[in-house]
């Protein structure tokens, strides 16, 4: 079979994907991970951390999302593109110069090959380490409150040779007013003082640093010397406490790569390693077989069926995404076997895909799904007359 490449009608294809597959992921990512954003500014209030240790959070959420979004994004293009072309008679003009329905696909399968190598990546890789490096973060921000107790007009002591008091401090600890620290190191004292002061994250998210506004600082060299300095705004970071180192990555199998997964499987044959390692390579292999559901239910739209299969994909889609956490639940307690349990939905979703794609291919349009809503619908007239017929005297 001779592969020819891609036309203009190929390109024109994908030009009417590309905009949906954008907006789709966009907006997809925006409903998903608004709940997690406010959660965690919700913990950023509540222990002080800074803004930019948040924001690194929110990013490290991007590509578990992402997985979530792309596959939902990936089938709603496919399906709004076939939709369009039916729409304006294109698809029409493309089968009637002896274009298969399967030509006009093509595209769309190279694509979601693309997308599974990608998947792979993200799945992989990404996931694993973005998921590991948000823990460590959260534990940062939760480590973020200072675990001296401070009293007001109370002098205590915050490391050797550093001292700290405060006039006036609010309910949560963190904001002082009459700032006042000492500070000796053999013959170098260095005290400071400041109206207000307050304590937050570093911004690295490695220990603590005081804010300190309207302030003075006079330190005495071991010479004799002594230095004024006064200031509106500074940071002090030396000698606050830090954050306790958080656990090695790999502590759980969500956190390892394929690649160890892959390793743990050969040398130990662990179950939560095994299930987690199918799970994610069924989830990469996804994208082919959507172009197999979408591109039939799509072009169905001109003959009015667009609602049932909108509502056929997005129930397809969500029994596949819990089929498979429930089968590599299944494989993580030990009651099935980690290959059976998961890539048993995937090929019965495969199955699915391909019979509704192959019953389209004599006549677009026309599909499994196409002909269920239609026998309901005749079953649905044909009951109207006998349901009159009763209630008429």
């Amino acid at each position: 079979m001779h592969l020819r490449p891609f036309d203009r009608l190929d390109r024109y294809a994908l030009r009417l994907f590309a905009i949906p597959l954008i907006a789709g992921v966009a907006t997809m990512l925006v409903a998903t991970m608004l709940g997690r954003l406010l959660r965690l500014f919700d913990i950023a209030a509540s222990t002080g951390a800074a803004l930019p240790l948040v924001l690194l959070m929110a990013a490290e959420l991007v590509p578990h999302y992402l997985g979530l979004a792309l596959p939902v994004a990936f089938t709603a293009a496919i399906f709004m593109a076939a939709a369009r072309m039916c729409d304006d008679s294109e698809l029409d003009v493309m089968l009637s110069t002896g274009r298969s329905i399967a030509r006009i696909a093509a595209p769309y399968f190279v694509l979601a090959v693309l997308l599974s190598v990608f998947n792979l990546y993200l799945f992989g890789r990404l996931q694993p380490l973005a998921r590991y490096d948000y823990h460590v973060r959260m534990d940062q921000a939760l480590q973020t409150n200072w675990d001296a107790r401070i009293e007001e007009n109370r002098f205590i002591d915050i490391a050797h040779g550093f001292s700290f008091r405060a006039d006036t401090v609010d309910e949560g600890g963190r904001s002082f007013r009459g700032v006042f620290m000492s500070r000796r190191d053999g013959a170098v004292e260095e005290i400071t003082t400041a109206e207000r002061g307050r304590l937050e994250a570093a911004l690295n998210g490695q220990g603590m640093r005081l804010q300190l506004e309207q302030g003075v600082r006079m330190r005495t060299t071991d010479a004799g010397e002594v230095t004024t300095t006064r200031f509106d705004s500074g940071y002090f970071q030396e000698a606050l406490p830090a954050n306790s180192p958080f656990r090695d990555r790999g502590a759980a199998a969500s956190e390892r790569t394929l690649a160890e997964l892959w390793q743990t499987m050969c040398r130990t044959c662990e179950q939560g390693a095994a299930a987690e390692f199918h799970s994610r390579l069924a989830r990469s292999l996804i994208p082919p077989l959507l172009p197999l559901l979408a591109l039939p239910l799509g072009m169905a739209a001109k003959r009015g069926r667009r609602t049932p299969g909108v509502i056929f994909a997005s129930v397809a889609l969500l029994l596949l995404n819990h089929s498979l956490q429930f089968g590599k639940s299944l494989a993580e307690s030990g009651r099935m076997p980690a290959a059976a349990a998961v890539w048993t939905p995937y090929l019965l979703f495969a199955l699915l895909s391909l019979w509704i794609f192959r019953g389209s291919l004599a006549w677009p349009g026309d599909n499994p799904v196409s002909r269920a809503v239609a026998g309901v619908e005749t079953l649905l007239e044909r009951a109207r007359p006998l349901r009159r017929a009763r209630v008429a005297p």
